[in-house]
Parts: structure tokens; sequence; C-alpha cells
């Protein structure tokens, strides 16, 4: 809850009309959403323009609305006495508040990091911090400057612990949010190849990643994953206490042995045995991420071991299916080479008396190196064994000439123009007792094929 004043201090904003010490219930941006006594707050963009829904949110029990404009500009009728507030850039009005409110919680706040794995690592943190405590956690991937101010603003008296994704497109966007948020614990999960367009290398992602790291206090915690790139890099960059992490290697935290099987994946950690349902040793590095976390935050990781046997996936994050005789593994969230590379090392490591069949669509925001790094997946393909390439978009076709290059027989390479096209012919690429491993640029669109392989099936089955 804040007043209405709240609400003028920490964002300069004009009142126009109404009381200033009335109180509202959070802060809403949708409409959709809205509940009663929220602040509507009216963000704009390209193709909308949030003052046009300021009367429905109004009619909808709207406690107050900060519209975009200035005192004199012309706004919307609204009829009433509802407090009616003007800011020139509602989207930075959303930061101010949030910074506001983040300073009346004296909590430990988690900022999560990383080319790869972000979301995924802050759902385990979220499920293993819940059985402790009342844990807030970022709605699917709230990552940016609408994202993280709307997470922090769910946190309200009686949380104990916030759990922040935070990613960037750009550089310098990091460390903004890290004002916002002011994290007292850090995670980087790894540091790969991804939004090269903005960052420009990989030099750049690390340079960026990093920043969420040198937010921190020095009484804070910083887990690194030793096992990834510029790890000395992220280290150097920290005041705060650091935990290292690895698989199969020199962490204070270390996951060894690893077994893959149907059940999910098994290793050795601090002399026990530990299986966890999510599937892939990227996905071990996750849990590992999380669980120094805990520790960063005083807890005893053996302690936590039971939950990690329910701990639950992401939506479309190596999430399985039976779809008719086949095995489907839909991994179409997003994609980057890391993750790609990731997917391939899984799907060659499975074992069965069918084939291993990846279907890669485009990876984008990749800048000029998109070439080179496609061709780098398809020479991995080649040489992991995979039995069939079905590639979607046109950034792949490079991703074809490597794993012809690396030996691939070029009957095991299909190429399909777009997800329409993949929808319309998967089908009858795949054969009985086929497992197949979906993954892709979210604006690919490879999640339709997955969504029409399963419709499919269940027409089949009724």
């Amino acid at each position: 809850m804040m007043r209405v004043r709240d609400v003028l201090d920490s964002t300069g904003a004009v009142l126009l009309r109404g009381d200033a010490e009335r109180w509202v219930h959070g802060v809403s941006t949708d409409t959709r959403a809205l509940r009663p006594h929220q602040l509507f707050l009216a963000l704009s963009g390209p193709n909308f323009d949030g003052n046009a829904f300021a009367e429905h949110a109004s009619r909808l029990g709207a406690g107050a609305l900060l519209l975009r404009g200035r005192p004199g500009s012309s706004l919307p009728h609204i009829p009433g006495d509802i407090p009616l507030v003007v800011h020139a850039e509602p989207r930075r009005a959303l930061s101010d508040i949030a910074t506001w409110h983040r300073r009346t919680l004296e909590i430990p706040v988690v900022g999560i990091t990383g080319s790869c794995g972000k979301t995924t690592t802050k759902n385990i943190l979220a499920q293993l911090l819940s059985t402790r405590m009342r844990t807030v956690a970022s709605p699917n991937s709230f990552n940016n400057d609408i994202g993280v101010p709307h997470t922090l603003l769910l946190a309200d008296a009686t949380t104990q612990a916030l759990v922040l994704e935070i990613g960037t497109n750009a550089s310098g966007e990091i460390a903004q949010l890290c004002r916002v948020a002011e994290p007292t614990g850090g995670i980087v999960t790894m540091i790969g190849a991804s939004h090269l367009e903005g960052l420009g290398s990989i030099e750049g992602v690390a340079r960026e990643k990093s920043a969420l790291l040198a937010s921190l206090p020095s009484s804070g915690f910083a887990v690194i994953n030793v096992d990834s790139r510029h790890a000395d890099l992220l280290r150097a960059a920290t005041r705060a206490r650091v935990i290292t992490v690895s698989v199969e290697g020199e962490g204070e935290l270390n996951a060894t042995q690893p077994l893959f099987h149907a059940g999910g994946t098994t290793f050795k950690l601090l002399g026990h045995e530990v299986t966890s349902p999510l599937l892939g040793v990227h996905n071990i590095s996750n849990l590992l991420c999380a669980l120094a976390a805990c520790r960063g935050m005083g807890i005893d990781c053996i302690e936590l071991l039971p939950a990690i046997s329910q701990l639950k996936g992401g939506s479309r994050r190596m999430e399985r299916h039976e779809v008719g005789h086949v095995v489907l593994f839909d991994d179409t969230y997003n994609a980057n080479p890391e993750s790609a590379r990731a997917a391939v090392r899984f799907l060659a490591g499975l074992h069965g008396k069918g084939r291993r069949v990846l279907v890669l669509g485009d990876m984008l925001e990749l800048g000029a190196n998109a070439p080179e790094l496609h061709h780098a997946v398809g020479r991995d393909a080649a040489s992991a064994g995979i039995d069939l390439l079905v590639l979607v978009g046109e950034l792949v076709r490079a991703t074809a000439a490597g794993a012809l290059e690396a030996g691939m027989n070029a009957n095991r390479v299909v190429h399909l123009e777009n997800a329409d096209s993949a929808t319309n012919e998967m089908g009858a690429l795949l054969r009985q007792g086929d497992t197949v491993l979906l993954k892709a640029s979210r604006r690919v669109g490879l999640d339709r094929v997955v969504d029409h392989l399963r419709a499919r099936a269940h027409q089949a089955r009724v």
C-alpha cells in the first residue's frame, strides 16, 4: 500500500486533482489485470496508448490514475473525484515507484542473470526458498525495466525473500535495473553468445552481466559458475562473498558423476546422491547456482535435498511429452548458441532404439556473428551423431552447411522455410520410436509445431 503522495514524492509527478492522502493498493499497467483500489499507470508503446484505457480503469475501481502528460496537456475526461496524476514518462515513473518500494523492504533480494538458464534458475531458487520462507519471484520472464519493477511491487510486509530475473539487450541495462532492485545477492548462470546485436561480443556480454555482481554490497554474495567463460572477470567485478559452482570441476559446490535417465538426472553432491527431475547437464548447473544462493542466505544445502526431488521445470523448457509413439522434448521457449549446444549434448546422451531427431530453428539477436554461430551448432549436431536434423528458418541454412561439412549425410538434413511448413510436414518426417527435441528463438514459433503434434496425437487417441 502507498499513498498518492508517495507516488508524487518518488516520481516527481504532478497531482491535477484528488486527495494526495488517498491510499492505493499496488500498481497495475493493464486493465485486464487491474484490481480495485490499485494505481493504474498508463504505459504507452508503438502500438498502444495507455491513456486511452484510463476511463475504463476508473470504471473498474482504480484507486488513482497516473497518465502520460503534463499540466495543461489534453487528457481523457475521467468523471468523479478519482486522484489524477500526470508524468511525462510513465515508464520511468514505474521504476521510480519500485525503487521507493524496494527501500521499504528489509529482506534478501537475489538477482539472477546469464546468457542461459535465468528463468529456470529463478524457478528452482524460488521453489527451494519457498520450503523455508515466504518467497516472491518474477512471474514468467519479467526481467526488463517493466518486469523488474512489477516484481518488486509484488512484495509486501509478509514477504521474506525476493527472487528477480534480470535481463538485458544492450549495454547498461543491468546496471540500471540493479539501481532499482538493489540486490543483496546475485547469480550469473553462464556467459555465452546472446544478444550480440546489442552487446557486440561475448566479452561485451560478460561485462554487461558483471554489472549485477558489481552492484552487490560487501555483505552480500555472488554465485559464479566456474565452468563458464569469463569467471575471473565476474569474480573481479564484485566485493561480495563469491560462491562458485561446477559440474565435475572445482567449485565450492560441485556435482560429480552425473547420470541421465528417464526420471531425470542423478549426481553426487556434498557426499550425497541427489536425483533431480530436471533434465540435462545445464540444469545441474542451474540447480547448483540456486543451492549456492541458498548457502549465501545461510541455509544448509543438505536440508534442501528432499525438496530437489519435487522441483518442476518451466513451461517449454525441456518439457517431456509422449506424443503417440514418439517422445518429444519441448525446449521452444528460446534459444542461443550455448543453449542449443546443451540441447545437442542432452539429445546425444539419450539411448534408445529409435532415432534422435533435433528440430532447430533460427537463433535471433546474434548480429554479424549469426552465420558462424549457426554453422558451429550444425557441426556439433553432426559430431554428436544426431540421426535427423530438421532446420526451420533462414539463418539455419548455415547450420545445414556446418552439419554437412562435418560429415552428416545429406539425407539426414531437412530444411523447412518456417514454422507453418514445419507444422505441415513434421508428422511425415517422424517415425515410431523417435525421440525429438525442438528448439528455437521464441519468435520462430516452433511452439506451434509442438502444440500441433500433441493435438494430432490426442485426436488419434479419441
